[in-house]
Order: C-alpha cells, then structure tokens, then sequence
C-alpha cells in the first residue's frame, strides 16, 4: 500500500506489518462459527453475543497506525514527486491504481463466485452471510483512496502550518461528532471518516519532518492524554468501549468514527513515537528484517484476501461436522481459538502462494496503465476514482451479495471507475510511445 523505497524508514514498514497482522488476527479471533442443526453456518457475533470481549478491541484497533504510517510514506514520496516536478494528478493516479487493481481483481472475483454460486441455488442467506465476510475490511479503502487523492492539498497545509493541521482537524470531528450525538445528525458524521482518520495521517507528515520529536515530551503528552481522554469519554461520556462496530451499539466509535476514537488515535500514534527508538534499534537485526519486509510487500493481498480462508475452513470442518462445536464462548470454545487460529494461519500462507502469480500480473499491468505526468483537469481520473469510491462504500456498508444478489449497480461503477483509472494511464504511456517515435 505504498512505496518500498530503499531509504525507506523501516519502523514505517514495521508499523504497516504489525497493523496488518493484528487485524487479520482480530478479525479471525472475533469470528466464530457455528452449524446449526439443519446445517447451515452461522456467524454470531462475539462482541455482542460475549460482551467483555468488548475490551479485546484495546488491542486489535490498529487501524491509527495504518494510516500514520501511510502519511509518513505518502508525505515522503509526494515531496520526492515534487522535487522532481512530477503534477499532482499523475502523482494521485498512481497511488490510486496501486490500491485500486488489487481491490478491482480481489472484487471481480468474488462477485464472480457469488454468480457462479447463485446460479446453482445457493441459499441466499448463506450468500450474504459470505459475501458480508469477503466485503468487511473494504472500508479502509474509499478512506484512503480520499486522503491520497487529497495528500498534495494536505501537504501544503501541512507546510505552511505544520502541526496547527490535525489540531484543526481533531477540533472541527469533535463538533461533527456532538452533533451526530446530541441532534442525530448522521450525514455530519460522514465527515469524520476523513477527519479522524485523517489526523493520523496528518500526523505522519508531522513525524516525518520531525515536528512530533522536536520535542522529547509531545510523544509521551500525547500517549497519556490520548489515554486519558479516552478513558473519560467511556466512563463519563455516551461511548462504549468497543472500537469495532457492534450491531445496536448507539453511538459507535467506528460508525462513524468517534471522539472516543479520536483520542485513541492520538494516544497510540504518541506511544507508537515513543516506541520508535528501541524498534528501529531492534529492526537493524538482518533476520528481523528478512521477516517484516515481505509482510510490508504483501499487505494488501493480506488484508484483501484473509477472510477467504475462513470460508475454506467452514466449508471443510463446520459444514462436514468435523469440528467440534463446545458452546459459543465458553472455556472449552476459547481453548479451541488457538488451533484455529493455526489452521487459518496455514491456509493463508497457502492462499498468499496461490496468489503470487496473480500478483506479479497485477504489477505487470501496473507499470503498463499507471498514470505519468497528467494535466490536472483530467477528468477521466477524477471521474474514474469518484466511481471506485462510491462502489467501496457500498460494498463496504453492504457485501458482495446483499438480500443474496448480485449487486449490479455497484459492480458497474467499480469496473468503470477502475477502467477510466487505467485508461488514463494507458492513454500516457500511447503518447509517449508516439512522441519517442
């Protein structure tokens, strides 16, 4: 999900691995299944069904570090293309194909399977049930696509008023949020997908340039009055605890992101800075290295494509009756969590392999379509990433087969939006063929 740069800071890469693994982990470690007796596979949802499991998020919501990491290295390579008098458009185009071919193939494919199962009579309510699975990481991505494509105009505010940025960010999502708590207000709320997310990612220009270590005590100012915060917005304040959604859970710290949320951001990206020091030191180790690095490589097919796995063990365990079934949520059924975990360790590695192939195809049309130097009223681009936007957000609020059908409309506007990227692309590379002739 960015550039692998030989002077590329490896605490960055480690942060990205470590977000990475985490919610693989948390994902696989909340979902339980359960064969009902007529056969069927069910998914209940742990943290509503075991409520203290709630409290297990402390640790799983990772998602902060993401996006620090991703505008430390996002800040790193448009000040490079700036350097280099590259335009903004191509520089955006290029970091939207990069998620954008992934995510197009990885949704091709999936929808692909849900027709091929529909058509033979699949039951319907199994079909949303997988669909549902294969689409719930999706929402990172319109988030991300909205703050590269917004990375050259956040850039510049963050040059010329540095760390004044995410303060003014933080302070206009908590009204947002007020509103949404106090008068109900959820299209205000939309905004703060971008602006809670989008002060970590502001943040990772400001840890870039140095301004969030100038000073020794701003990382540990900022790790406890984060914690604090937070600790105060759920033991004063409306908000849970959990910061993954749970069904029914009004107001929710992740739908949409809330104060609660703000203030573990802040928190951890302070304790990730103080931690900074001692991890580069460890990551000098030649044989830890030679582990981050490809979890850093591979972690978009990882988030893409964890929960497939899932699907692959309930068909061969929970379908066939062979796993054993202790009640939901007792000792027993999290005793059992440890040898699932493993099984679904194994097939990924199996998956991630599988995928390889794919993958070097993926980079090959990559370099072919990805945008150069493009006027910045290229409208195809702009048009183009607006429809994968749209597409992602619905995918992510609904699955690949909402009610158990094919969703048309937001299955069109994703091969369009990913078509009009690459077209843009394409048309680059034809003219500069042409013009070398």
């Amino acid at each position: 999900m960015g550039d692998l740069s030989r002077d590329r800071d490896r605490y960055v890469d480690f942060l990205r691995a470590w977000a990475i693994v985490l919610v693989v982990f948390g994902h696989w470690l909340i979902t339980g299944l359960v064969r009902e007796p007529h056969g069927a596979i069910s998914a209940p949802e742990l943290l509503a069904a075991v409520p203290w499991t709630q409290w297990l998020t402390l640790g799983f919501q990772i998602m902060p570090l993401f996006f620090l990491a991703g505008g430390h290295a996002a800040g790193g390579s448009w000040a490079r293309a700036r350097a280099e008098g590259r335009t903004a458009t191509g520089w955006v185009g290029q970091r939207a194909l990069r998620l954008l071919l992934p995510a197009g193939v990885y949704s091709g494919l999936v929808l692909a399977a849900v027709a091929i199962c529909s058509a033979v009579g699949v039951d319907p309510g199994i079909l949303a049930l997988v669909g549902w699975a294969m689409a719930m990481q999706f929402w990172f991505l319109p988030v991300y696509l909205l703050l590269s494509a917004a990375t050259p105009v956040l850039h510049t505010a963050h040059r010329r008023w540095g760390l004044r940025v995410p303060v003014v960010m933080g302070v206009v999502a908590l009204v947002a949020d007020t509103l949404v708590v106090t008068v109900h207000a959820p299209v205000v709320g939309l905004l703060n997908y971008v602006l809670v997310w989008g002060v970590a990612y502001q943040l990772g220009f400001c840890w870039r340039d140095k301004l969030l270590t100038e000073r020794s005590a701003v990382p540990a100012v900022m790790a406890a009055g984060g914690a604090v915060a937070f600790a105060a917005l759920v033991w004063l304040g409306p908000f849970p605890v959990s910061l993954i959604l749970v069904t029914g859970q009004s107001p929710s710290n992740t739908n949409p992101p809330s104060a609660a949320m703000l203030a573990w951001a802040v928190g951890q990206v302070g304790l990730a800075l103080l931690l900074a020091p001692a991890l580069r030191r460890l990551l000098e180790s030649a044989r830890l290295w030679r582990l981050v690095r490809p979890l850093g490589g591979a972690s978009m097919t990882l988030y893409l494509w964890h929960m497939l796995p899932v699907l692959i063990v309930a068909a061969a365990f929970y379908l066939t009756g062979l796993a054993p079934e202790p009640a939901y949520g007792s000792g027993s059924w999290w005793a059992l969590r440890v040898p699932w975990l493993v099984v679904l360790g194994v097939v990924l590695v199996g998956v991630v392999g599988a995928l390889r192939p794919l993958e070097r195809g993926l980079a090959v049309a990559y370099e072919r379509t990805r945008p150069g130097d493009l006027p910045r009223r290229a409208w195809a681009l702009w048009f183009g990433l607006a429809a994968s936007v749209s597409a992602l957000i619905w995918f992510a609020g609904h699955g690949f087969a909402y009610g158990g059908r094919i969703p048309v409309l937001p299955s069109v506007g994703l091969v369009v939006g990913v078509g009009l990227v690459m077209v843009t692309g394409r048309s680059v590379v034809d003219r500069g063929v042409r013009l070398s002739v």
